[in-house]
């Protein structure tokens, strides 16, 4: 069996993704495919850590354009991506996946607090590591706080796995049919350019630490295998 490119990598899910094609609430039979996606990587010899997003439960620009104050809306965003670490966890361990869930804020009776080395630890042990409650602050999205983890536990790649839109555009491909896709893009033209890929947090923290990125489409049933042999997919943002 070829080896793998990346040996350690952090995958972005998005919260819609939990939703299945509707975006919204919990789709099982969805949930539990990329449990088996994850699981297949990790028989590749590839260490799995997780930042899962809310989309699919709590929007905190939707809820704060409603009247709600923006950090009472970002904290209630957080408390929504535990929802949908449990759930993914569940999903990981019915596969015989060994799972801890870390949230940055305090919520010991459901999953770990977020220590770096103890998170490391259970990569070095061959568990997937799930990280919820985003970083813990208010005014950070998911993207910022997957950039983050994926420095912080010396990730070779970010994941960016798309609902149905299989890498970056240079307009939204669901809305523009004749969009173009790039396969490669550096962080900076990506940055400059501002295509929407995540945040400008997120990207920059990228740029500054040369952190590679994929983004490629969820549905694709081997996307998530291509992305960490290093097989052409999607596209790949990076320092060169």
């Amino acid at each position: 069996m070829p080896e793998a490119k990346y040996k350690r990598v952090l995958l972005k899910l998005s919260g819609e993704s939990f939703g299945g094609s509707e975006g919204t609430g919990f789709d099982a039979a969805t949930i539990n495919r990329i449990a088996r996606h994850i699981k297949h990587v990790m028989e590749l010899g590839v260490s799995v850590a997780i930042v899962v997003g809310a989309g699919n439960i709590w929007r905190g620009a939707k809820a704060e354009a409603e009247g709600v104050e923006r950090v009472t809306a970002d904290y209630a965003g957080m408390l929504a991506t535990i929802i949908n670490a449990l759930a993914l966890q569940d999903a990981l361990e019915r596969e015989g996946v060994i799972t801890r869930t870390q949230s940055a804020i305090d919520v010991q009776q459901v999953a770990e607090p977020y220590i770096r080395r103890r998170a490391i630890r259970h990569l070095e042990k061959g568990r997937v590591v799930i990280f919820a409650g985003g970083t813990g602050n208010p005014y950070m999205t998911t993207d910022t706080a997957a950039s983050l983890r994926a420095i912080e536990i010396g990730a070779e790649v970010l994941l960016m796995a798309k609902n149905n839109v299989d890498g970056i555009y240079d307009a939204d491909p669901l809305k523009a049919p004749d969009a173009k896709r790039f396969d490669r893009l550096t962080h900076f033209q990506a940055l400059k350019l501002r295509l929407g890929v995540m945040d400008v947090t997120a990207l920059s923290l990228c740029l500054e630490n040369q952190l590679p990125i994929i983004v490629f489409d969820l549905q694709d049933p081997q996307g998530m295998e291509k992305a960490v042999m290093g097989e052409p997919i999607g596209t790949l943002v990076s320092s060169e």
